[in-house]
């Protein structure tokens, strides 16, 4: 298996940013935008955010390069959830507990494996041969909506919306005790903790570490002990809805990283085996990347989150 490595150095030329680091790393240019969509390129110390911003002669870089174990995902025939598709792209309705591509500790049985038997191969190879047609993700444990593109014309344009925030993506999650204010804006940057590498934090605004997070919060229901919230996600940064609402107090029910639900609902979290974070992708909308026109999806909550609510909200009726 290969080493992770960095490539670092110093810009010679000016120009964007994806054909400067491609011109000095020797990778491909869409290998270098896969990288800085990871978060995992960095300009003058800040990490990098947009392939099309300008560099100037001097700036300094470093390219993070962690390779998969498994870097070459093969077919597997897994059930999966068509909402939508066409020769472009694909619409699915992830759930719970499925992982989104390989990766260290889930070679398989991820719905790239599944993407790639159902549309026989047919996926973008913008995001390299463990992520074809990955344009976004959401995680193992939360369910919901995901676009994949079939083809590169349509990843590089599901990429610039998602880069423009043009995107609307609405989450539906239940969350310990009630928000104050029930409807509000968390604006932040997040990052990798300090503290555990593998959470994520909300960093100082003076940080140059991590990217600039925007959720808008609703609450629709207060339940006992907790509450059904409506998230609309300005941006797309990792684990971004359950450090937000964590940040604030309220840490999504069932979430083993960000929090730990009260008293009152640790007896209902038992009775039900509810062991994942309560958060789902409900609603998706964005421009057709090759016809243009907009497009709209919706998927009803899961069994799980139906009956935690139902039964949270038993003591209020």
């Amino acid at each position: 298996m290969s080493e992770a490595k960095t490539l670092s150095g110093t810009v010679d030329k000016a120009g964007r940013l994806d054909k400067v680091l491609a011109d000095a790393t020797q990778l491909s240019r869409e290998r270098v935008k896969a990288l800085i969509s990871a978060g995992d390129v960095e300009i003058d110390g800040k990490t990098a955010s947009s392939p099309s911003a300008k560099v100037q002669v001097g700036s300094s870089f470093l390219v993070h390069i962690t390779p998969p174990d498994n870097p070459q995902a093969l077919p597997q025939d897994i059930p999966i959830t068509v909402v939508y598709e066409d020769e472009h792209l694909i619409v699915v309705d992830k759930p719970a507990g499925m992982v989104v591509h390989p990766a260290a500790g889930n070679p398989d049985g991820t719905l790239v494996n599944a993407l790639l038997h159902h549309c026989r191969g047919q996926l973008s190879g913008i995001g390299g041969v463990a992520r074809p047609g990955i344009v976004h993700r959401i995680d193992k444990d939360t369910s919901g909506l995901l676009v994949v593109a079939k083809s590169d014309k349509a990843h590089e344009g599901l990429a610039r919306q998602f880069a423009d925030h043009s995107i609307e993506r609405r989450y539906l999650a239940v969350c310990n005790g009630h928000p104050n204010p029930p409807s509000g804006t968390i604006s932040t940057r997040i990052g990798r903790s300090d503290a555990n590498r593998k959470k994520m934090a909300v960093l100082s605004p003076e940080s140059s570490r991590g990217k600039h997070a925007v959720t808008h919060y609703h609450t629709l229901e207060r339940l006992d002990g907790c509450a059904l919230v409506e998230c609309r996600l300005e941006t797309g940064r990792t684990h971004q809805v359950r450090v937000h609402l964590a940040s604030i107090g309220n840490a999504l029910l069932g979430d083993p990283a960000y929090g730990r639900p009260n008293a009152k609902i640790c007896p209902v979290l038992k009775k039900l085996g509810f062991e994942r974070q309560a958060l789902h992708a409900a609603n998706l909308g964005f421009a057709h990347p090759v016809g243009g026109n907009f497009l709209r999806f919706s998927s009803e909550l899961p069994a799980d989150m139906r009956e935690l609510i139902d039964e949270c909200s038993h003591s209020n009726r």
